[in-house]
């Protein structure tokens, strides 16, 4: 059975920069793609990045675009969620996600729908 720990939140100040861990264990051969995701509070999870396993394409939302990078370490079963120039409003939950079903056509925006199993989600502030 595969699970997904999330780490690497914290508080920094608007510019800074973190590093968001996603650790896979079990069986990683079913996963298609993985994705983060946040939510800031009041408001609905909303999509940040996905990763193809198996091609390493990655898609980024307009919000997060030039500013984060999501990778993979397939040795160290991780994904990566690089974010640099952080801005008040990216502050949230962050939570990685696993899609176990293929998908014929990329969409442009990825959506809740696309994932199966969830993490716990990791703190993420950002002081202006």
């Amino acid at each position: 059975q595969v699970q997904l720990v999330e780490s690497g939140g914290g508080s920094v100040q608007a510019g800074g920069s973190l590093r968001l861990s996603c650790v896979v264990s079990g069986d990683t051969r079913s996963i298609y793609r993985l994705g983060w995701f946040r939510q800031a509070p009041g408001k609905e999870r909303e999509w940040v990045a996905s990763i193809a396993i198996w091609s390493g394409n990655t898609y980024y939302a307009d919000s997060v675009k030039g500013r984060f990078t999501a990778s993979q370490d397939n040795a160290k079963s991780t994904s990566y969620l690089q974010m640099n120039g952080l801005k008040p409003e990216d502050a949230g939950i962050y939570y990685c996600a696993a899609g176990f079903r293929p998908i014929s056509r990329v969409p442009s925006r990825f959506t809740e729908a696309n994932f199966d199993l969830w993490g716990r989600g990791t703190q993420v502030t950002v002081s202006s």
